[in-house]
């Protein structure tokens, strides 16, 4: 079967990819400093593309990440799990072994920190609809999330991940949001990298992103719902805040989470091509390497279909420019 990284495969049909070898090809013609990975690990529907071997759907999290660390094209990985609760440190201890040297994960932040009013969905409904009085709060992050992460993770540790969702009604001020910003991380240590992940489009104004670049912070740019393009974003002034960058490459704009799952599991195949988010990686890439900083280009199954594919045709066209193709 021929492979087509500009179009989806016919429904049934498995979505395959290139070759490993030309793969390795593609990533040796693109610089060390851009990083390729998925959104979490766990997709028994990538068997033939990242995994060689059939894995079972629970149980299996850390000889999958040994099998995915070895794909040609992934030098991170991002850590979604870390958002319902930190991982333990038996957990990171185990993670840590089967990852090679200066491979190193973009771990989503505990909820608890970044939650601004509780749904009561996991709190229990009688908190539904109250304040989180852990939002942004530095203590609980240092114990809880960065120091076992240091001890247990190394040098693994990428940036951590803010990711604050959607905030409404009278809350919802962009200017008291940068102000909140600005005290949390002038209390945490530099010598770790922090992202920023924002689901509020308003939020994105100067002041916010005055913030980031202040305490060297990277405003992290989404594919979402409710968030204008990767491209807006990245030709905001000023939208680079720190000395690298991030990026999650989520979901189409307009679309809703729930509406994603059910047309894209089990994501084994592209099932909807979206050249303008392909290209909108290909300029943070670009910008990354022209720049000369570090960018982590994280890519999740519900953006197409099918992130290793996305990621494959984004690297064929960052090494066919690389080689004036």
């Amino acid at each position: 079967m021929q492979l087509e990284l500009d179009g989806s495969q016919p429904s049934g049909s498995p979505d395959p990819l290139p070759p490993r070898h030309e793969l390795e090809a593609w990533r040796k013609r693109i610089p060390h400093q851009i990083h390729f990975g998925t959104s979490t690990w766990t997709y028994p529907g990538w068997y033939g593309q990242v995994y060689q071997q059939r894995y079972p759907e629970h149980g299996a999290a850390g000889k999958m990440l040994a099998e995915y660390a070895r794909f040609p094209l992934f030098t991170t990985v991002g850590i979604d799990s870390s958002f319902y609760r930190p991982p333990s440190p038996k957990t990171l201890a185990s993670w840590a072994r089967v990852l090679p040297a200066g491979f190193r994960a973009v771990s989503k932040v505990w909820d608890r920190i970044t939650v601004h009013t509780f749904t009561g969905k996991r709190e229990g409904t009688a908190a539904a609809g109250t304040g989180n009085p852990d939002f942004l709060n530095p203590g609980l992050f240092l114990s809880d999330v960065l120091e076992p992460f240091r001890a247990h993770f190394g040098d693994h540790t990428g940036p951590f991940i803010f990711e604050f969702q959607t905030i409404a009604g009278v809350d919802a001020d962009p200017d008291r949001f940068a102000e909140r910003l600005d005290a949390f991380f002038g209390l945490l240590p530099r010598s770790a990298q922090y992202a920023v992940e924002i689901r509020n489009a308003e939020f994105l104004t100067p002041a916010y992103l005055t913030v980031l670049r202040t305490h060297n912070v990277a405003h992290l740019f989404n594919s979402w719902s409710r968030m204008p393009s990767i491209g807006h974003q990245l030709d905001q002034p000023g939208a680079i805040t720190a000395d690298f960058m991030v990026s999650r490459a989520l979901l189409r704009p307009g679309r809703m989470y729930a509406d994603a799952v059910e047309a894209f599991q089990p994501y084994d195949r592209v099932r909807e091509v979206n050249p303008e988010l392909r290209g909108d990686l290909v300029r943070l890439a670009e910008t990354a390497m022209e720049r000369r900083i570090p960018a982590y280009l994280i890519v999740n199954n519900r953006a197409e279909g099918n992130a290793p594919h996305t990621i494959a045709a984004v690297a064929r066209q960052l090494a066919e420019r690389a080689s004036g193709g």
